[in-house]
């Protein structure tokens, strides 16, 4: 019996935004405190909008974590199946913002929580009554983290529910950021839809040896250059139903083995683009788990992600559906 659309799992944290919005980050002089963590934030903007989701992270024995917890329990996403784990941290991060482009983040993920997910908390998470799995490709970065994922996604598959994999490449959480598109090309055998950035696609299928030793210093920085159509066709070759690709001021394009459907973006006025990503996902996943199309999809995943870049933060920010509505109707709807 299917008692969620949607099981978010992977990152949480408490997310501290420079409120001296345009200063360099060694002038900020405060800063709001939010919820985060990419999974954790889609599971929200999957609750905004009305679907039923649960999230599987986990977080510290720690004031952070009540802070979180509570968040997401006013919310009313499902808590029940995120443990606490004494001796960890709930992870933290510290953003600037400086439009149009500059966003710097800094991490603090040293002995945290959430990379201690074990097989055992997947077993108590209800895969089987869930609609959809998505996690993050971060999951993967250290252990038992990525065995617990590979084994929720061996899981979802047994059970016949998809899974979605938000690439979400954060160089600086692996060890060598070229092991990155190791561990996602090893999982993608499991995975139903891919969602990503031209960067993020490029990162998972960058395999070349000598292009790897020129590029080393590009992929810890987070910018990949390379054939992005090429990485596509060789994610789709895995067996997987889509590869969507985020296009940011652009839109979305969905890439099936037949055809690439177009959705275009939405104009707005950049405040923040950090959990833009994160606010597109919510909004395509939404729509895949009504059944919508894939245009119709991506449209209200641009939709969602066009609200969140005008405003401070993300999980806290995730427009409703009535939000979404009163914002697409000038500019032709869906």
């Amino acid at each position: 019996m299917t008692r969620y659309d949607i099981l978010n799992m992977g990152r949480s944290s408490i997310d501290l935004y420079a409120n001296d919005v345009g200063a360099p980050f060694i002038n900020i002089q405060s800063f709001a405190a939010y919820v985060g963590g990419s999974p954790t934030n889609i599971s929200v903007g999957a609750r905004r909008l009305g679907l039923k989701s649960a999230l599987l992270t986990a977080v510290g024995d720690d004031p952070v974590g009540d802070f979180v917890l509570h968040f997401l329990q006013n919310e009313g996403v499902e808590t029940r199946f995120i443990p606490r784990k004494p001796g960890y941290r709930t992870s933290a991060v510290v953003l600037g913002i400086e439009p149009p482009d500059k966003f710097p983040l800094v991490y603090y993920r040293d002995n945290c929580a959430d990379i201690q997910l074990t097989i055992d908390d997947v077993l108590a998470a209800p895969i089987a009554q869930s609609r959809v799995l998505q996690f993050a490709g971060t999951n993967l970065s250290q252990e038992p983290s990525r065995s617990a994922t590979i084994f929720a996604a061996e899981q979802a598959r047994r059970h016949r529910v998809p899974v979605v994999l938000d690439i979400d490449f954060r160089p600086d959480q692996w060890h060598d950021p070229r092991a990155f598109g190791v561990a996602i090309r090893a999982v993608m055998p499991l995975v139903d839809i891919v969602i990503g950035t031209q960067d993020e696609l490029n990162a998972a299928m960058l395999q070349d040896p000598e292009q790897m030793r020129l590029e080393h210093s590009q992929i810890s920085d987070a910018h990949v250059s390379g054939d992005v159509q090429a990485a596509i066709e060789a994610l789709l070759g895995y067996g997987a139903q889509a590869v969507v690709e985020k296009r940011g001021a652009q839109g979305a394009a969905v890439h099936t083995p037949e055809e690439t459907i177009i959705a275009a973006g939405y104009p707005v006025e950049v405040y923040n683009i950090l959990g833009a990503g994160d606010a597109f996902a919510a909004g395509f996943l939404y729509g895949y788990v009504q059944g919508w199309d894939w245009y119709k999809a991506a449209r209200l995943g641009n939709a969602c992600g066009a609200i969140v870049v005008t405003k401070h933060g993300c999980a806290n920010f995730m427009p409703t559906m009535p939000e979404v509505e009163a914002f697409i109707q000038p500019h032709g709807g869906l």
